[in-house]
């Protein structure tokens, strides 16, 4: 896969059946002199780079662990119980698996006019002809109308009655000499593998909804864990200073001014609580569940590990991602749909027959001389329509070009997720580090700072200005760890869910075993 990607090069509209369809080729070529039917495929190409820019070694990565396992990585069996709840009870994913459903059944609907129609056409008909019609025709009529009626009718007061028996078997096919209803077919079953990969770009975005999700929620117990142990430590240095106060060596001011430390702390949790609250009720969402479900214990994202993810080559990304195989599904079905348009340009042939019996009495229905049979061969031209048709192959045309453009970008797309998610675990690691000195800095200018204000040699005014940085930063450093672990998410989501070319190809395979062994053959 390493240069370009490119779809392979479609086939000849013209299949090398002899001359006789040639010559039909240009007798519908005279018909049709006005339409264009030339069409030179766009061709949909990317250059795909050596390696990704950030990654740190060009090497191909190993195969990565299946969509609930990769969550092992972060030592959370929590974490993976709740991503495989949502695979089992996810409503979008439920959503995206009725949408192959319904796709196969299309396809199926595509592929019939592939086979002969077969149909019983059995009548047992007793019919009266009142006198006024009966009286008012000729002799020679009336003898007419007993033979084709049926010899051996009746008759009352000048009304005659006939009867008619018949059991039959009609078949009807169309002969695919251009092509046409195997196009349709094809592109139909394409549609229904693109079906089948947009549900996989289902889950492993739900995957990842619930992964971040989750992350969130441990980052906001965190949040909360910090604030109150930071009210606690303003609470502690508003006691002092009311102590000094009592005896005189603070002042009305000091006071005051701690007081409003406390009182800013404490504003803080009503947000974190509100944001642990509504998280969790996204969670239950997500699993299928009502947000009154209490399913997430949580804990503390620092317990968490952080799992090595290797990127691996560009050139295998196309083949991990499913909406890369999406649209190159929907693509390459697009293709089959222009051909089948310029088909609809040439002769329709039409083989039509039956085989029964008929007869005017029951009793000698089913008897040698009842056999009653025909075939017929039709072949229909379209001349004019009101260029329909030639609007019709344009509309085509125009979809795969739009999709051909659709495909590049989801390839170049796919790239630059990568390459953005690798930048901002490595830029987050970094922060994280950084942020984590800061932290560590300044909690032990604060702890220098109370100490020199209980002995008197420090003002208020510092003391809460080192206070509050160290509030500050302690929750920052939350934060930048939330966004350190959520850019591991967003890796394992831009490269495809750990997908690659050997299960998509197996996927596809054991998806048309199943159908077919549930369903019957495809055409």
């Amino acid at each position: 896969m390493n240069g370009t990607c490119r779809l392979s090069p479609g086939r000849p509209f013209f299949r090398p059946l002899g001359f006789f369809r040639g010559a039909c080729a240009i007798a519908a070529g005279s018909a049709l002199s006005g339409c264009v039917l030339d069409w030179q495929k766009p061709e949909a190409s990317v250059e795909t780079p050596p390696t990704f820019q950030a990654a740190k070694t060009p090497r191909a990565a190993p195969p990565i662990a299946a969509a609930p396992g990769w969550s092992r990585g972060f030592g959370s069996p929590e974490l993976t119980s709740l991503i495989q709840k949502a695979l089992d009870q996810n409503l979008d994913i439920a959503a995206a698996v009725a949408r192959i459903e319904q796709a196969d059944a299309q396809a199926r609907v595509n592929s019939s006019p592939l086979w002969p129609t077969l149909n019983m056409n059995d009548i047992a008909r007793r019919s009266q002809t009142p006198a006024g019609i009966t009286s008012a025709t000729s002799t020679s009529a009336s003898t007419n109308t007993t033979t084709t009626s049926g010899a051996g009718s009746s008759s009352l007061a000048g009304t005659r009655r006939f009867n008619f028996f018949q059991a039959q078997l009609t078949a009807s096919y169309e002969i695919d000499f251009w092509g046409k209803n195997q196009d349709a077919s094809n592109a139909a079953r394409l549609l229904a593998h693109a079906s089948r990969f947009d549900r996989d770009v289902v889950e492993i975005s739900t995957i990842a909804s619930v992964t971040n999700s989750y992350f969130q929620v441990l980052t906001a117990q965190d949040r909360i864990r910090i604030a109150k142990d930071n009210i606690k430590i303003a609470e502690t240095v508003l006691a002092a200073i009311k102590a000094r106060l009592d005896v005189g060596t603070a002042t009305a001011l000091d006071y005051s001014q701690q007081e409003s430390v406390v009182a800013t702390q404490r504003a803080t949790l009503p947000p974190l609580e509100q944001t642990l609250r509504q998280t969790k009720n996204t969670l239950a969402v997500l699993m299928g569940l009502p947000p009154e479900t209490s399913i997430v214990k949580g804990g503390s994202l620092t317990r968490l590990r952080y799992p090595k993810i290797e990127p691996g080559l560009p050139s295998e990304l196309l083949l991990r991602r499913p909406d890369i195989a999406e649209a190159e599904a929907k693509l390459e079905s697009a293709e089959f749909s222009v051909l089948q348009a310029r088909a609809a340009f040439f002769p329709s042939i039409q083989v039509t027959g039956y085989y029964g019996v008929q007869s005017v009495a029951l009793r000698s229905l089913f008897r040698p001389d009842a056999i009653a049979w025909q075939i017929a061969g039709n072949l229909a031209q379209p001349v004019f329509d009101g260029y329909n048709l030639q609007g019709q192959l344009l509309l085509q045309k125009g979809k795969y070009a739009e999709l051909a453009q659709t495909y590049q970008k989801t390839i170049l797309t796919a790239f630059s997720d990568v390459e953005n998610a690798l930048i901002a675990i490595e830029e987050t690691r970094r922060q994280l580090k950084l942020q984590g000195e800061a932290a560590a800095a300044a909690r032990k200018a604060y702890e220098v700072a109370d100490a020199r204000m209980r002995e008197g040699t420090i003002d208020i005014i510092t003391l809460s200005t080192t206070e509050t940085t160290m509030f500050q930063s302690q929750d920052v450093l939350a934060q930048v760890r939330l966004a350190h672990f959520q850019a591991a998410t967003s890796l394992y989501q831009a490269l495809g869910g750990g997908w690659s070319g050997v299960t998509r190809a197996l996927e596809i395979a054991t998806e048309d075993d199943a159908y077919q062994s549930d369903k019957g053959p495809w055409p």
